[in-house]
């Protein structure tokens, strides 16, 4: 795994822990050679684990929909900065360009990234690895929702068992590297046999 694609929140959020472990990923990336690949911001835990990961010696790679080029809140110091037109684009490109996907502390648009390309592995799109940096706990709630989520059928333990939760950095790169994809049937397969 070369390349890492960060989704994060474009704020800062309200625990200084999340900022620290943005700075200690970013730096992460750096020193274990990875490229890392975010949504082009300056601002933010964006803004951070960049300045991070150039800190360190790394490259950061940037994708940004010129809707917010236009409100200047890219960053000017990466590696590289892709302009695209749409927030569409923005993702299809980061994946691309991607070896897998991590997830730091966010709002609603870090938590739609994530659960797309989850979505995308679900469906066998792609079988990179993908998990979430569980800093201060941040995660934690989101984890038993998705227990529950399970429990009650609607997302298969396979399925969630794919998702890497780790409060260290280093320690969910180690399994992200170690990945194998998962392959399982799936219930609409499953419910066109008992239709039929």
């Amino acid at each position: 795994m070369k390349t890492v694609c960060v989704f994060c929140g474009a704020n800062a959020g309200a625990n200084p822990a999340y900022a620290e472990a943005a700075r200690a990923f970013g730096t992460l990336l750096a020193k274990t050679g990875r490229r890392l690949v975010t949504g082009g911001g300056r601002v933010g835990l964006m803004g951070v684990v960049a300045d991070a990961a150039l800190a360190a010696g790394g490259e950061a790679v940037g994708v940004i929909p010129t809707s917010l080029l236009e409100k200047e809140v890219q960053h000017k110091g990466l590696t590289e900065l892709h302009v695209v037109d749409t927030m569409h684009e923005r993702k299809a490109m980061m994946a691309e360009l991607s070896d897998g996907f991590v997830a730091l502390p966010g709002g609603i648009g870090t938590l739609e990234e994530f659960f797309e390309v989850w979505t995308w592995a679900q469906i066998g799109l792609h079988g990179k690895p993908y998990g979430l940096l569980d800093a201060a706990g941040f995660y934690s709630p989101l984890f038993a929702f998705l227990q529950k989520v399970v429990d009650d059928k609607f997302l298969r333990p396979e399925h969630l068992g794919m998702v890497y939760i780790e409060t260290a950095g280093e320690r969910l790169l180690e399994r992200m590297d170690a990945h194998r994809p998962v392959v399982v049937s799936k219930w609409i397969d499953e419910l066109v046999k008992k239709v039929l």
